[in-house]
C-alpha cells in the first residue's frame, strides 16, 4: 500500500531564525500493481486464440485384409527430385528412363487432371459400390476414381516443400487415392537417365 513518511524535525535557519520544519517523503508500494500486471498477462494468454495448423487428412492403408490390385494403366507415379525438380511416368518404370518426362508443378497438374479424366472415361458403373457410396455420403467420383492411383515417391534429397506442393495438389484435384512411398532402385537409376 501507500505511506507517507514523515522526517521528524529538521531545523533550517532563515534569516537569522531558526524554525522547524517538516518534510514529507511519499514512499508508494508497487506490489499489487505487479500482481495486477501479472493476472492480466495470464488472462490474456489463456483467452487468446493461438494459430491453429491446417492439416490435411491422411489415411493410412488397413494392414489386414486382401490388397487391392490396380491395373497399371490407372497409375501415375510422380518421382519428387532436389531442388523441386518432378518426373513422372505411367504403368511401370523403363530401365532407361525413357518413359520419365521431366515436369513442373504446373504441368503435373495437367497431367494428372488428364489421366484423372482418361480412367473416368473408362469407368464401368459399380451399384455396389455407388450405393456405398451414397450411404456414406461420400462422392460418387470415388467410384469413378477406383482405378485410378497416383504413387508419389519423393528421394532423399527432395525438400519438404515440394512434396507438401504434390500433395496439395491431391487436394486440389480431389484425387481418391495416392500413395507416398520411397522410390526403388530402378526408379533412381531410371532418374539419372531423364536429368
Amino acid at each position: 500500500m501507500a505511506g507517507i513518511n514523515i522526517n521528524q524535525s529538521v531545523m533550517r535557519h532563515q534569516r537569522g531564525f531558526a524554525r522547524k520544519h517538516r518534510s514529507l517523503s511519499l514512499r508508494i508500494d508497487m506490489t499489487p500493481m505487479v500482481d495486477l500486471g501479472f493476472l492480466l498477462i495470464t488472462f490474456f494468454i489463456f483467452t487468446s486464440a493461438l494459430s491453429e495448423p491446417n492439416t490435411m487428412n491422411l489415411f493410412m492403408p488397413k494392414t489386414e485384409g486382401p490388397q487391392s490390385l490396380i491395373p497399371q494403366s490407372g497409375v501415375l507415379t510422380i518421382i519428387v527430385d532436389k531442388e523441386g525438380k518432378l518426373a513422372y511416368y505411367e504403368g511401370t518404370p523403363a530401365a532407361n528412363g525413357s518413359n520419365f518426362t521431366q515436369s513442373s508443378l504446373s504441368q503435373i497438374r495437367k497431367e494428372i487432371v488428364r489421366k484423372k479424366l482418361e480412367v473416368i472415361s473408362k469407368y464401368i458403373p459399380d451399384a455396389a459400390c455407388e450405393a456405398k457410396a451414397l450411404a456414406n455420403k461420400t462422392s460418387i467420383d470415388d467410384c469413378r476414381q477406383k482405378n485410378f492411383t497416383i504413387l508419389i515417391k519423393p528421394t532423399a534429397d527432395a525438400d519438404y516443400k515440394t512434396i507438401v506442393a504434390v500433395l496439395d495438389e491431391m487436394a486440389i484435384n480431389k484425387i481418391a487415392r495416392y500413395v507416398l512411398a520411397d522410390p526403388d532402385k530402378n526408379e533412381l537409376a531410371a532418374l539419372h537417365f531423364v536429368k
